[in-house]
């Protein structure tokens, strides 16, 4: 954390605010040339052979191609997702949002150039194994870590805490990573290395938890109750009549001698009151 605090400092200044509408919109981009012109889309995948070879365009452009194909599952999912990312990054902060999205990314370019230097695989063979489905599910994970209890309807019928969501596609994840032949395995583990070093590395993110969060402010709302209160104590009040120096400020108060006690009185009582003697 004082690593990624001094990193912030220094160039924190250049994190994109709103990150997640930026990737919608890129996949908003993508659904319209999957259904435009499909063969531009050979054109934009993650495919080191390629880039190797001049087009270095794809390092950037595989994130406009869509995790999936159905117009509907695309508009739910891109609400769904921009709402999570939204939410991480009001909680987390810009920067440390954007370092988790372009980490997810930058790991995965690393996965596909590995994948490529150690298979010798040739063109058009790994683009396929690379996507942002995996990235996208980094964040459903981090959300479901940081907002555990939270409900959620499943299939819009089913109630159900994201903390279960989470151990149930995990369990979905870990399944496919052994299923999967080499290839498929260093597609999941890179894509979701940035989750793993956020939250098992790190082992910090309890200060910015959002029941922290929550503590600190109802602390901080409490202390500056006590304040108000404090400040509207009157340090003068007569024995007699109650009145203070916000009813008048202009009475003055004196403590009489003769009483047995610690017994104030204002200048209407201090010399008519009856003295009180124990």
């Amino acid at each position: 954390m004082k690593f990624l605090n001094k990193l912030e400092s220094s160039i924190g200044r250049f994190a994109i605010k709103n990150l997640m509408l930026y990737i919608i919109v890129a996949y908003i981009i993508g659904y319209i040339l999957m259904f435009t012109n499909p063969n531009a889309l050979m054109y934009l995948t993650l495919e080191p052979y390629a880039i190797i070879h001049g087009q270095v365009w794809r390092l950037v452009s595989w994130v406009l191609i869509p995790p999936g194909t159905s117009i509907i599952w695309a508009v739910i999912m891109m609400f769904f997702y921009y709402s999570l990312g939204r939410n991480l990054e009001r909680t987390w902060g810009v920067f440390k949002f954007n370092l988790y999205i372009f980490g997810g990314i930058i790991f995965t370019i690393l996965g596909a150039f590995l994948l490529f230097f150690i298979t010798g695989m040739g063109p058009n063979m790994i683009g396929s194994y690379f996507s942002t489905y995996y990235i996208n599910m980094s964040i459903f994970l981090a959300f479901a870590i940081c907002y555990p209890n939270m409900q959620v309807l499943l299939w819009f019928i089913i109630p159900i805490r994201m903390k279960w969501m989470a151990v149930f596609y995990a369990a979905i994840m870990g399944y496919t990573f052994f299923r999967s032949d080499g290839a498929g395995r260093m597609a999941i583990g890179m894509s979701l290395l940035n989750f793993v070093i956020f939250f098992f590395a790190t082992r910090n993110y309890k200060s910015i938890s959002p029941k922290e969060i929550h503590r600190k402010q109802q602390y901080k709302k409490s202390m500056d109750q006590a304040k108000i209160k404090r400040q509207t104590i009157s340090k003068h009040k007569c024995a007699i009549c109650g009145r203070t120096p916000e009813d008048d400020p202009t009475l003055t108060f004196r403590f009489c001698s003769k009483c047995n006690g610690n017994y104030e009185y204002c200048q209407d009582h201090l010399f008519t009151h009856k003295h009180i003697i124990r």
